[in-house]
């Protein structure tokens, strides 16, 4: 199906964090996932690494962006870019909300700075 009809409401919930599956698996792409994540501000980051590349964009907000040793900010527009096994934390950095656009290759998963290793379910 070429036009799969957005959630009308957030499918996942994680630490105060809200994530909506567009394209995923079960919603009918193959080797695409794509999400819009919304991060209330003050909401602490989760530091992990990737297994396949994982990108987001900028829709509404700011972000600090935390890859490896690196810090920058994304800002409305940008594209934050995270090679897979690098240690990365993205985080609100405003006082409003932070609504982002994230797309991976089907079957990436994330490693906790503990060694879980998560399939994201908003990904599936």
């Amino acid at each position: 199906m070429p036009v799969i009809a957005a959630p009308a409401e957030p499918t996942h919930t994680l630490h105060g964090t809200h994530f909506t599956s567009l394209a995923t698996p079960s919603r009918g792409s193959q080797e695409s996932a794509v999400w819009r994540v919304q991060i209330p501000p003050g909401a602490p980051p989760t530091p992990h690494s990737l297994t396949r590349e994982e990108v987001f964009v900028v829709l509404v907000g700011s972000a600090d962006v935390t890859l490896g040793t690196t810090r920058a900010t994304a800002r409305v527009g940008d594209a934050i870019v995270v090679p897979p096994d690098q240690r990365f934390e993205l985080r609100n950095a405003g006082d409003g909300p932070l609504e982002l656009l994230c797309c991976m290759p089907v079957g990436g998963q994330g490693r906790l700075d503990d060694g879980t290793v998560i399939t994201p379910p908003w990904s599936q």
